[in-house]
């Protein structure tokens, strides 16, 4: 509805327009302010809107007009709506750009089981994803692998040292930079049984261990992502990028990026704001853990995407600018690359801290959360907030069965709507709308709102902002819920309009929660 209402006003009044929501819905179904127009037109803003309202009285897709200063209120007319109707959800409203985008998220080293706050940007970077691919793009999902470093080692000496305790009665002594938790045992009885306890004998063989260890964890990632629906569409190795790194070297030199001090190789990361520069070769010649990253954004950038985004935690804010030096020096366009923040989240039980899981160590464990309140919920709840903002909830909010759980309130606004077709013995997939002439008009802003859906979900791909889209549907259900409690609707003279108007609203809320990573309830 959105895209051709504003096409057709901007075509109208020749113009680039702009609408907005009314505060107050007496106003009527839009707003198009004047006050950026000012100085082009060189006239003041309630000039300008009623110049605008007299040309927009010629359309007979707009009705009940008035000015409000520099504002032109205006309401759809129900024609207007009738044609917005047979186009909805269809993909004559999706962009068909072909455009390329490369998404990385999630990433965490796979040196242990996820913990709830990787889960944060992984249901982020999952649903931009969804977003994309039904606007029409082509976005390809990513997954970096920090299989390369000490990280890597630590994880094959702490399996190591576990089966010295478990199966040569030593001392379970871990070093201050070895990995700790349940999972650490588990990791050496399933090394024992594959390579038998002769493993254990020599430190030479933690080379084994690591790997071994990286790939059992490996596997539990994404077995807890599938939990929440999230799959990749690729596996980028660390260690198998390093073969690059001469090449990329080379490149950065090529650029003037790079210079040498005190045996160690610098790039020069300070002129495009870092606060200072930083060391890619250590003095042993050895290469940084920012140089691995160098060679996978040239990796990146060597695949000729059209848009390449970040999705990192909050700590590594100071990263930022280093990354974009990088690809500045190697030749390419900084800009094509989009870094979003997400923050960690505050988990609690019954307002107390959550406890940690024994298996991890001193983390909240993603499966344990998932096994508690369900994929759904959880979706739900990191989504309705920006990413980049602190997020702290309750896991007990998430099971009321009440219009506090978000998840609840929105399914049963589509459950019921499911239970009135059924009531009235209309099939609800075959159901055929009926004229909207005439209808009422909490009838019509209920329609207004659930054909908005289009615009919801532009804006909330385009901000990289899927609480909008969480913000919708909960306005959504509370308006169907207000409309259920105040009208009658079955037995009614008006019975089919209300249905074709409510299947709409059904299908939104559908949609909107299949965007989300969210299955709909027909039943509750």
């Amino acid at each position: 509805m959105y895209p051709s209402l504003k096409a057709l006003i901007s075509q109208t009044l020749d113009i680039e327009c702009f609408l907005e929501k009314p505060k107050d819905r007496k106003f009527g179904h839009f707003a198009l302010p004047t006050f950026s127009l000012a100085k082009t037109l060189k006239k003041n803003p309630p000039e300008i809107a009623q110049d605008f309202a007299k040309k927009l009285a010629t359309l007979a897709e707009i009705i009940n007009i008035n000015v409000v200063g520099g504002y032109v209120n205006f309401s759809l007319s129900d024609g207007f709506l009738q044609e917005c109707v047979k186009n909805f959800l269809t993909p004559k409203f999706l962009k068909n750009t072909k455009e390329k985008i490369l998404l990385e998220y999630v990433s965490a080293n796979p040196t242990g089981p996820l913990h709830i706050g990787h889960a944060r940007g992984a249901i982020f970077g999952d649903c931009l994803a969804r977003f994309g691919e039904y606007l029409g793009f082509e976005v390809v999902r990513e997954y970096y692998i920090n299989d390369a470093g000490t990280q890597i080692e630590n994880l094959g000496r702490s399996i190591y040292i576990a089966g010295r305790h478990l199966f040569f009665n030593e001392a379970y002594n871990l070093p201050e930079d070895c990995y700790r938790g349940e999972y650490i045992l588990e990791l050496a009885k399933e090394a024992k049984e594959h390579f038998g306890e002769e493993c254990f004998e020599s430190e030479k063989n933690i080379a084994d261990l690591s790997v071994f260890g990286k790939d059992k964890m490996l596997e539990e990632i994404q077995a807890n992502l599938a939990q929440i629906g999230i799959v990749f569409d690729n596996f980028v190795s660390e260690k198998t990028l390093f073969k690059e790194w001469d090449n990329t070297l080379a490149q950065l030199q090529k650029g003037n990026g790079v210079y040498e001090l005190e045996k160690k190789i610098w790039i020069k990361s300070s002129e495009y704001g870092d606060e200072k520069d930083r060391v890619i070769v250590r003095e042993n010649g050895e290469p940084t853990y920012l140089a691995g990253d160098i060679i996978y954004h040239r990796n990146k950038f060597k695949r000729s995407f059209d848009k390449y985004i970040n999705i990192w935690g909050a700590d590594h804010h100071g990263y930022i600018a280093r990354i974009k030096a990088a690809i500045e020096f190697l030749g390419y366009e900084s800009k094509n690359l989009e870094i979003l923040l997400s923050q960690m989240v505050a988990l609690l039980k019954n307002g107390e801290a959550y406890k940690m899981s024994k298996r991890a160590g001193n983390f909240i464990l993603l499966k344990d959360v998932v096994e508690e309140v369900g994929s759904d919920a959880l979706r739900l709840a990191f989504l309705s907030k920006k990413a980049d903002t602190h997020l702290e909830f309750d896991v007990e909010d998430l099971k009321k069965q009440d219009s506090s759980n978000p998840i609840y309130y929105i399914n049963y606004a589509h459950a019921r709507i499911h239970t009135l077709f059924e009531k009235s013995h209309q099939d609800f997939q075959s159901f055929q709308g009926q004229s909207l002439e005439g209808i009422t008009e909490s009838l019509r802003d209920l329609l207004v709102l659930a054909l908005n859906f289009s615009k919801v979900l532009e804006d909330s791909f385009s901000q990289r902002a899927p609480q909008k889209m969480v913000e919708y549907l909960r306005m959504l259900s509370s308006e169907f819920h207000h409309f259920y409690n105040e009208e009658k609707i079955l037995h009614t003279e008006n019975e089919k309009q209300i249905l074709s108007v409510l299947k709409i609203v059904a299908q939104a809320l559908f949609q909107g929660l299949e965007l989300l990573g969210v299955q709909a309830k027909t039943r509750m």
